[in-house]
């Protein structure tokens, strides 16, 4: 499944404009709609936090079940969540938060509001390459910044909190649908 090409772009004559022949506000105007629809994706934050659909599994296989489920159905949330406990944690290290957030610019341009296939010494970058080498930069640079333990301790935070909430909240009938969507099925090999 390709993203490309979902936004219609206008390219402009003139060779010297930023961002492969785009206008700085033609670049804006796709931010905002490829913003607009990631955050379609996100779930209402009153369905994440509906006290009636919480309960304990009946067994570990059903919490198993519960998270895939789950972190399906909420991913963009639960990206959010961790993203916010994060950033509240950098709160107080400066020099984190200020390349924490240049990293995100980063990923922005690089990975989020991409029309096109990253070209790279005229050879194409998959998006997982680019995926990999984006994450290994901003977890090294924010290492840099001696905030690690804080930086580990706020990751672990916000993971523990969304793999308890998924496991807990109850999964929706149409769930199962989602989870098809992120994790391939394993093809069961005939035994000889």
């Amino acid at each position: 499944m390709s993203k490309y090409g979902t936004i219609p772009t206008s390219s402009s004559a003139g060779g010297g404009a930023p961002l492969g022949g785009a206008s700085p506000l033609d670049f804006i105007s796709r931010a905002k709609a490829r913003g607009a629809s990631a955050l379609a994706t996100r779930r209402p934050w009153r369905e994440l936090a509906d006290v009636h659909a919480v309960g304990l599994p009946p067994s570990l296989g059903d919490a198993y079940l519960r998270v895939r489920a789950n972190l399906a159905h909420f991913a963009m949330n639960y990206a959010i969540v961790v993203l916010v406990v994060v950033f509240l944690s950098l709160l107080w290290h400066p020099v984190s938060l200020i390349v924490f957030l240049v990293c995100m610019l980063a990923w922005l341009v690089l990975f989020f509001l991409r029309d096109e296939p990253l070209v790279l010494f005229g050879r194409v970058v998959a998006d997982g390459y680019v995926l990999a080498v984006l994450a290994v930069v901003t977890l090294g640079l924010l290492l840099l910044t001696d905030a690690t333990a804080n930086i580990l301790s706020s990751l672990s935070v916000g993971l523990v909190l969304v793999l308890l909430h998924a496991a807990l909240h109850k999964a929706e009938d149409n769930a199962t649908d989602e989870v098809d969507r992120w994790y391939a099925p394993v093809s069961q090999q005939p035994s000889h």
